[in-house]
């Protein structure tokens, strides 16, 4: 079993003793953190319980209650954290600890309490210990909610129902929390700031706050040695041993549940990498046959080619959403418009609809998640022109500034105009292309246009209103004309 003198020698400077003398060899049954008055409903006895002293700011005869509580309840040692509450040992709480033979720890100033969490789950994964986790998966309900088609919520369900209270999955990357009853889901704001506060994200031990005036505890739910997200409970009574093994379990089955989202996420992030890189290739036949085969939805109007670089390696599409909004000018795309995306090397590169992407003027950076990112985003694009257009902004990229987006040279030409000019010359009938030209460079004038054509005017204007049909645009609009004037000359 893992001591205090195990864990403290591991963690050094971390966590000391008032003198300096090495801690006595107890026992340390777990770590926990509270700020509550009373933790002991929370405890099994044994642990090392860490606080910033919240509990400690009133008056002396208070911290001796607090104190005798933990040592009637065989909790053997209290870790204070200076800094957060308290920026030195209250002399009520040594002596406090003194009678009560609790053991006082020091977390210094600076060191955050994740610290001495993951010291002690090491210590444990190192001995062998933490197999034992794995005996709880054996309660029948709870295994039976798990292979229902809804697992996630039947879990949180039975969880809740089994505890006489509420639960609460919130996922790290802010999906949609899963919550039973619906009722407590104006619950969810304060109990991502509690978990937040408490940094939970970073730890591998339960915690316990209040929310409204009732205790919350939440335990993190890991996937590895990453937090996939945060157990929170409401009990409707005091926890007993047994309960604390069904929480053990659903944080086990939701770390199952997690592993098997990641796997079908990656599998699904392949297939849709793979229509991606047919489109960048320019086989939009096979693209279209392909993403027809595996569901994957294609945009549908004009598209945006978007190339990143410093991402997090693996980062997710909401990860690569998120960055996106501490660009400087940078787009506003929502994960689910990211999905159509492949790596060449440390370069992303997106296929985004045009009107996913939305470009608010002057707007401010975010705060950024401590990498630097280059991004460049193309002008609307039809399929055809993908693979054409990608080499320069590669070269856009690598002269791109860090931390905001960047954009090509805007063109004086209607971005569509070149696009028109595709369609036209991709028609059967040849002369469509050669008609608009000569109807352009009449300015609209029938009689002209019919005469230089050789063919009668009825003719003509069934041949221009087929065009504009193709187009979508009017070409007795000033501005549609002279774009695709200078398109058709430029072509």
């Amino acid at each position: 079993m893992i001591s205090l003198a195990h864990l403290q020698t591991s963690l050094g400077a971390r966590l000391t003793t008032l003198d300096g003398k090495p801690p006595a060899a107890r026992t340390v049954s777990g770590v926990h953190i509270s700020e509550l008055d009373d933790p002991t409903p929370y405890l099994e006895g044994g642990e090392l319980l860490l606080t910033t002293g919240i509990p400690f700011r009133g008056p002396a005869p208070r911290t001796h209650e607090y104190v005798a509580r933990l040592g009637g309840h065989g909790v053997y040692a209290l870790g204070l954290g200076l800094g957060a509450g308290l920026d030195e040992v209250p002399v009520a709480l040594v002596e406090a600890c003194r009678g009560q033979g609790v053991e006082l720890l020091i977390v210094p100033d600076g060191v955050p309490f994740m610290d001495v969490s993951r010291a002690y789950w090491d210590l444990v994964a190192r001995l062998g210990q933490s197999d034992l986790v794995a005996s709880l998966g054996t309660q029948t309900a709870l295994a039976r909610a798990a292979a229902r088609p809804d697992a996630l919520a039947s879990v949180v369900r039975a969880l809740a129902q089994a505890l006489g209270g509420w639960a609460a999955y919130l996922p790290v990357e802010d999906a949609s929390p899963t919550v039973w009853p619906d009722s407590t889901r104006p619950l969810l704001p304060q109990l991502r700031q509690e978990t937040a506060r408490l940094n939970l994200r970073g730890l591998r031990s339960a915690a316990t706050f209040q929310v409204h005036g009732a205790d919350v505890v939440a335990h993190p739910v890991l996937v590895g040695q990453r937090i996939a997200g945060v157990l929170a409970i409401g009990a409707g009574r005091t926890l007993t041993r047994a309960d604390r093994q069904v929480i053990q379990t659903v944080c086990v089955l939701l770390s199952l549940k997690a592993q098997q989202d990641e796997e079908a996420d990656r599998r699904t992030g392949l297939l849709h990498a793979a229509v991606a890189r047919l489109i960048i290739g320019g086989h939009l036949e096979a693209a279209r046959l392909l993403a027809g085969d595996i569901g994957v939805g294609l945009p549908t109007g004009r598209i945006r080619l978007l190339l990143v670089s410093g991402l997090p390696e693996g980062a997710s599409d909401r990860e690569l959403s998120a960055v996106l909004g501490t660009l400087d000018g940078g787009p506003v795309i929502e994960a689910g418009a990211l999905r159509l995306r492949c790596s060449e090397g440390e370069v992303e590169i997106c296929l985004v609809d045009d009107e996913a992407a939305r470009l608010p003027a002057g707007r401010a950076p975010g705060e950024g998640p401590g990498v630097v990112v280059r991004a460049v985003l193309s002008a609307p694009l039809t399929p055809a022109q993908v693979p054409g257009r990608l080499e320069a902004l590669r070269d856009l990229l690598a002269q791109a500034t860090p931390g905001a987006l960047t954009r090509p040279p805007v063109s004086p030409l209607d971005p569509r105009a070149s696009g028109w000019v595709e369609t036209l010359r991709a028609q059967e009938r040849g002369d469509l292309l050669a008609t608009v030209q000569c109807y352009l460079r009449n300015r609209g004038q029938w009689e002209p246009a019919a005469r230089e054509l050789g063919i009668h005017r009825n003719s003509l204007r069934h041949r221009i209103g087929i065009a504009q049909r193709l187009l979508g645009a009017e070409l007795d609009d000033p501005d549609v004309a002279a774009n695709l004037w200078l398109a058709l000359r430029a072509s």
